[in-house]
């Protein structure tokens, strides 16, 4: 270039000057500025300079016309900027008409998408795009590719279905692909010693063995041997065993028969045996709570039910600690491991040992449909002689290498707040419902997803796709994942939402969910069609039933989204069509298939699951696309309020607890007014509520108990003496039984519940400054 430029002073003169080429700034735009040409006239000697007037009244009339070339041009360039912004913001704040003339909701508007080919998409659109890319057919196909085998951790098959699920959501282009690994520990039947029943004497001589299914087992069970006469105790619920003692039975020494079902799982009955003095559980499936006719799609009389008796999740060897291969650990075990060996049992077993108990006879509501069974407790049995059962489990422990797969959608706006959707992989049989399902909706939902970005949606906040390991032993991998991860998910997860076991039936919807997210199923279910009734809504449906909001439920234990709320302090969901509470018998069976499952449905399998997904599907869009997050943070005022009502019909010295939800009830409040009152385009304005939005949750996880023997730190859907249903219960006995009612655990119960609630409030209200505390 400086070859080019005339500007350069050179030897004649005796001295030069060089022109100089720099960059201008103005406006925001760095612009190149051209050289200045100097042309230099030799001059005679003894002249003087003069210069030619006529040339620069000409020069600047040259420099006018370009000056009001580049004004003109500069103003038209402004005021078609300014007119298209006009017009954008204008449509973004109004009423939108769309190609047909039909009016789009304000919500519709907000936040609108735009296509690689400058226009713009709105919810609407998003929704139709949604529904238009789901199809049944992949998710049948997907289900039976999954299901075609058992498939455990650690197995061939297990990295089999690995390797296939990995290498698809690599083939759909995924902004970020990657694998997540644990070693944990985790318990199967012994290959060498088989788990025994046997009928002894009273010394112990072993008379008749019992015989057991070789692949039904308690997973975490404890070992060894346990001998003692047989109590039958229901569900084994709490209420049940309190009925028991009421009763004047003898349960110290006892081996427990429960049946299952009671909306209790298989670790909260053992637990429950154990702290009644029980020493050792069997669990069977009672034909009253389970069909057992397999011509019409029942359990055979000799089918068990496999479950984990952890009362916990993640891998128990590791509480509160993620098990990554480069850490070192503590020598500890979870509080939540039985110390009593459990066995599940079939109908058969169950009606060989209770057809011969002696004793009392069951409180009402007790008897079930086993053959042959006059409803009686124990412990003893009738006949000559004494007689007692000796259990025996030689479960062995372990360490196996968990593999979570990870994919995600990067958003353009908020990158760092993520919608997690999850389902469990692994399965000890089959598993058509305990992994299959879950799995194959994923896999539509991710692809779904992954065509929607590619058609110009343009998602604000990143969507992540996980396929978990190690689920039928409590939630490990995704536990483990959680653990790891525990000081910074609430400051990115907007939610979780949970695939397991989606379709058990195709009539009635249950929703498990953390409270937060309940509305976001209103919005759902009104636009989807129900898969058995054709042109009706879910929702039309769910009215008559009393309402949607009777279909959503508390998180339970076993729930694959229960430790993200109670555990991780994220909102989290996890939802079942259902038939009834009887409806699909196989789950934790050999039995689970996908021809079962199919003929359940009576061949509707691909269309319920297409309504699951595309449920799920709308909720993640909405969490991804509004601006402000849509969850309820009032939902907790009320909570608190009902359980207080309740509260201060036992005790005055609650004025605390009524504080503290008063305090949050403002700050709830509060935030809701400013976020209505509020430029929510305004994106730092957004993020602020938004960021306090998403903690809420965190907000009620106890920090004064330990994470380790107290993992589930949630104070209303957590578990122990910090929450506030432990809190009634204790509180309740000052009526039901003032002799075991303890003041100096009740203050602690209260102490940890109230500065939990009004720890929240505080931080609810944003900064310390505008807590309202008035004296």
């Amino acid at each position: 270039m400086m070859d080019s430029v005339t500007g350069l002073i050179s030897g004649a003169a005796g001295g030069g000057a060089q022109a100089n080429e720099g960059v201008e700034e103005g406006g925001g735009v760095r612009r190149r500025v051209p050289p200045i040409e100097l042309k230099l006239v030799p001059l005679e000697e003894g002249s003087e300079v003069t210069l030619n007037s006529d040339v620069m009244i000409l020069q600047r009339q040259m420099d006018r016309r370009k000056a009001v070339v580049y004004l003109t041009l500069s103003g038209l360039l402004i005021f078609t900027t300014a007119f298209l912004l006009g017009y954008v913001a204008f449509r973004g704040m109004c009423r939108l008409c769309g190609n047909d003339g039909e009016l789009i909701p304000l919500s519709d508007a907000a936040g609108a998408q735009h296509a690689p080919e400058g226009g713009v998409m709105y919810m609407a659109e998003l929704r139709e795009m949604l529904k238009k890319y789901l199809t049944e057919e992949r998710i049948e196909s997907t289900l039976r590719r999954v299901s075609r085998a058992s498939h455990p951790p650690g197995s061939s098959e297990g990295n089999a279905v690995a390797r296939e699920i990995l290498q698809n959501l690599q083939n759909l282009r995924m902004d970020h692909t990657w694998t997540d690994s644990h070693y944990a520990t985790l318990q199967f039947p012994s290959r060498t010693q088989p788990n025994t029943l046997w009928l002894v004497n009273s010394e112990g001589e072993e008379l008749e063995e019992i015989p057991l299914d070789s692949e039904g087992y308690c997973a975490y069970s404890a070992t060894g041997t346990a001998t003692g006469g047989v109590v039958y105790v229901n569900y084994g619920r709490r209420e049940d065993f309190e009925q028991l003692r009421a009763l004047g039975i003898a349960l110290n020494g006892s081996i427990a028969v429960a049946r299952v079902g009671g909306a209790v799982s298989f670790a909260e009955k053992v637990w429950h045996a154990q702290e009644a003095g029980h020493v050792g559980v069997l669990i069977y499936p009672d034909p009253a709570d389970v069909p057992q006719d397999p011509r019409r799609l029942g359990l055979h009389s000799n089918a068990v039910i496999s479950e984990h008796v952890h009362l916990g999740s993640g891998d128990p060897f590791t509480p509160g600690f993620p098990s990554f291969n480069h850490t070192q650990f503590p020598s500890t075990q979870s509080s939540g491991l039985p110390i009593i060996p459990a066995q599940p049992i079939s109908a058969n077993v169950a009606s060989k040992l209770l057809s011969q108990l002696s004793g009392s006879s069951c409180p009402r509501g007790w008897q079930g449909r086993l053959p042959y069974v006059q409803c009686v407790l124990g412990p003893g049995f009738t006949g000559p002689g004494e007689r007692r059962v000796k259990m025996a489990v030689y479960n062995t422990m372990k360490p196996v290498l968990l593999n979570n797969i990870f994919a995600s959608i990067e958003g353009k706006i908020e990158p760092d707040h993520y919608i997690i959707i999850g389902a469990q992989r692994d399965s000890w049989g089959p598993g058509a419902v305990k992994s299959g399902v879950g799995t194959a909706l994923l896999m539509e939902l991710a692809r779904t997803f992954s065509n929607m970005v590619e058609n110009g949606f343009s998602p604000r906040r990143s969507l992540l796709f996980v396929s978990w390991d190690g689920g039928e032993f409590g939630n490990v991998g995704a536990t483990e994942w959680l653990e790891g991860y525990l000081t910074m998910l609430h400051l990115k997860a907007v939610a979780y939402f949970s695939l397991d076991q989606a379709i058990l039936g195709d009539d009635i919807l249950s929703v498990y969910s953390s409270p937060l997210l309940a509305d976001l199923i209103e919005g759902a279910i009104k636009q989807v069609e129900h898969p058995k009734h054709t042109g009706q809504s879910i929702l039309s449906l769910v009215q008559r039933q009393g309402g949607w909001r009777n279909i959503v439920k508390p998180l339970y234990l076993n729930s694959g989204a229960y430790s993200f709320t109670a555990f991780g302090g994220v909102p989290a969901m996890q939802l079942h069509f259902t038939e009834d509470a009887r409806s699909y018998p196989f789950v934790n069976t050999q039995l689970d298939s996908v021809g079962r499952l199919q003929e359940l449905l009576q061949g509707r399998l691909g269309s319920v699951g297409r309504a699951v997904a595309e449920l799920v599907g709308l909720m993640v869009l909405k969490l991804s696309h509004d601006q402000i997050l849509p969850l309820d943070v009032t939902c907790y005022s009320n909570t608190v309020q009902q359980l207080s009502s309740k509260l201060n019909q036992h005790t005055a010295q609650l004025q605390w607890v009524f504080s503290a939800r008063g305090d949050y009830s403002r700050a709830a409040k509060n935030l809701h007014e400013a976020i209505k009152n509020s430029d929510i385009q305004d994106e730092r304005l957004a993020r602020l509520y938004n960021t306090r939005i998403m903690r809420v949750e965190y907000y009620f996880l106890s920090q004064y108990v330990s994470v380790v023997e107290t993992p589930f730190r949630h104070v209303f859907n957590g578990r122990g003496d910090h929450t506030l249903s432990a809190l009634a219960d204790h509180v309740s006995l000052l009526r039901s039984a003032p002799h075991l009612f303890n003041e100096a655990r009740f203050r602690r119960q209260l102490a940890l519940f109230t500065w939990t609630l009004q720890g929240a409030a505080n931080a609810l209200s944003g900064d310390v400054w505008n807590i309202d505390n008035p004296l």
